[in-house]
């Protein structure tokens, strides 16, 4: 029985979302000390998405746009999994795992479903084309409640192999971004038969202090180092996920403002780099799944689980062909760091667009790489 895939269809009670209408009415706004982002989201700007969240948004037609794809959950290791199983119309096709990051869900690879399923209705060579897998990670979303400790990016890949065994899959390729590039850096790592190669959109490679190494980069990672600064000064998420996200848990699943200004942290930047162009109601979609599947807390579990392990960022031999895609509003990855530990770099792109959550704000120019990058080892 744990073996079974069971279909599954998201279906909110209409009283959680009531009562997350009535939080919102009564949030118990800070005290603005700024209204810039130097100590964080401003008060005004998180008033701002929560009043399009209460009044604005949509959830019925955004769970229906869900549900208009074919879901399903099983259970591996103990821990029970959903995820996307969207089949190619194309006989050929070439199964390939997505896996999103944090904060982010399923719903952020909406837009380049159609595109890698079904390339034959966008006007896309249909020679190259992929069924579907797009999981929810552990303690994530409707990947809920986490059955235990220790889900940290090498067993999820683990657990991701199994299920596409578990699908009848014997060959496949994956990609990922954010978490799901820690995730899918680890399945190149792990190497299973059948892996065809992994697609990134960030290796999380550091200078090592070697003499020298800085002189390598190019112009585009060097404009990525003053990135990798500004991160650096900012990113308390990641200290407080990766320290004490129990704590962190009871704000995020019990306030509705709490959850979003925390989570919009690095979706709109830490000095509001995003605040006009990034996708708000894609944003309050990801958002609501959170608040609805009470996850808040348990997505922060994976930072922990990550640091304590090294899983997803330490230098062990990858030996699968890999793609790295890297997007100019992002953590740029650096080829030379990347081959310490990468040996078979197939494909390497520097996007002339784009961001963190590529998949959202640069659509076409992702599927563009990913459909090129398995074309090569087809």
């Amino acid at each position: 029985m744990n073996a079974a895939i069971r279909p599954f269809r998201v279906d909110i009670p209409q009283a959680d979302i009531d009562d997350l209408q009535q939080r919102l009415r009564r949030t118990r706004w800070p005290h603005a000390l700024t209204e810039d982002w130097s100590r964080g989201q401003p008060v005004a700007f998180i008033r701002e998405l929560a009043d399009q969240w209460l009044n604005d948004f949509d959830w019925r037609q955004q769970e229906a746009t869900l549900n208009r794809h074919p879901q399903f959950i099983t259970e591996i290791d103990g821990q029970t999994i959903h995820f996307l199983h969207v089949r190619s119309p194309e006989p050929h096709a070439l199964p390939l795992l997505l896996t999103h990051g944090w904060p982010s869900t399923v719903a952020e690879f909406l837009d380049v479903i159609g595109p890698l399923s079904d390339p034959r209705s966008h006007g896309l060579d249909p020679a190259v084309a992929f069924h579907l897998v797009i999981p929810s990670l552990p303690g994530f979303a409707f990947s809920s409640p986490l059955a235990g400790s220790g889900w940290d990016a090498a067993r999820m890949a683990a657990a991701w192999d199994r299920l596409m065994k578990r699908l009848g899959y014997e060959r496949y390729g994956a990609q990922g971004g954010d978490v799901g590039a820690l995730v899918t850096r680890e399945l190149g790592i792990l190497n299973p038969p059948g892996l065809v190669g992994v697609h990134l959109q960030q290796v999380f490679a550091f200078p090592s202090g070697a003499p020298g190494e800085m002189e390598k980069l190019s112009p585009f990672e060097q404009a990525g180092m003053a990135s990798l600064e500004r991160f650096q000064k900012h990113n308390g998420y990641v200290e407080i996920q990766s320290k004490r996200p129990a704590t962190l848990g009871f704000s995020l699943v019990d306030s509705p403002a709490g959850l979003l200004a925390w989570n919009a942290e690095l979706f709109f930047g830490f000095e509001g780099e995003a605040a006009r162009t990034m996708d708000r109601e894609r944003f309050l979609t990801h958002l609501s799944i959170y608040w609805f599947t009470a996850t808040g807390g348990q997505a922060a579990e994976s930072y922990l689980e990550n640091a304590r392990t090294g899983a997803g960022y330490r230098e062990v031999p990858n030996a699968a062909p890999t793609a790295v895609a890297s997007f100019p509003n992002d953590f740029r990855s650096v080829r030379a760091f990347v081959e310490r530990s990468h040996s078979r770099i197939v494909q390497w792109t520097e996007m002339p667009q784009g961001g963190h959550f590529a998949a959202t704000d640069a659509p076409d120019l992702l599927v563009e790489d990913i459909r090129k990058f398995f074309q090569r080892l087809s």
